[in-house]
């Protein structure tokens, strides 16, 4: 596994069989998978509360601080890999599609180095939407 990565396919692939070896599917429903990814969701963000900012690459942290937020870090996409495939959303082409869709609402030219919202960048222009009308 380390050198080569691993795949979201290959990841679904395993949470569906240790689901299903548990007989678990039965409690997989998307409202219960999505409150689980919430919930771990928090436990991540308990793990940055009342630190301030943190530098990239986590100067300072030790060994089993790292570790746990791996942990949470893994609990997290692992919840959300589960979650899409639930819900018949194929994740790697909907980030895919995702990613096309914030380069058009934030183009080089207009964004790079400013932190405002694509609404602020594109007053004068069209705005671009996604499935959901969200601009």
């Amino acid at each position: 596994m380390g050198e080569k990565g691993v795949s979201l396919e290959e990841l679904k692939r395993r949470m569906a069989e240790f689901a299903s070896e548990r007989d678990w599917d039965q409690f997989h429903s998307p409202r219960n998978l999505l409150l689980a990814l919430v919930g771990e969701v928090g436990e991540l963000s308990e793990i940055f509360q009342w630190r301030g900012e943190v530098a990239r690459g986590l100067p300072g942290w030790k060994e089993e601080e790292r570790q746990h937020l791996g942990e949470e870090l893994s609990d997290v996409l692992l919840y959300l890999v589960r979650l899409s495939d639930v819900c018949g959303v194929d994740l790697g082409e909907a980030a895919l599609r995702k990613l096309q869709l914030n380069a058009l609402k934030y183009p080089v030219h207009l964004s790079k180095g400013s932190s405002k919202k694509h609404t602020q960048i594109n007053a004068n222009g069209p705005a671009v939407a996604d499935s959901n009308g969200d601009c």
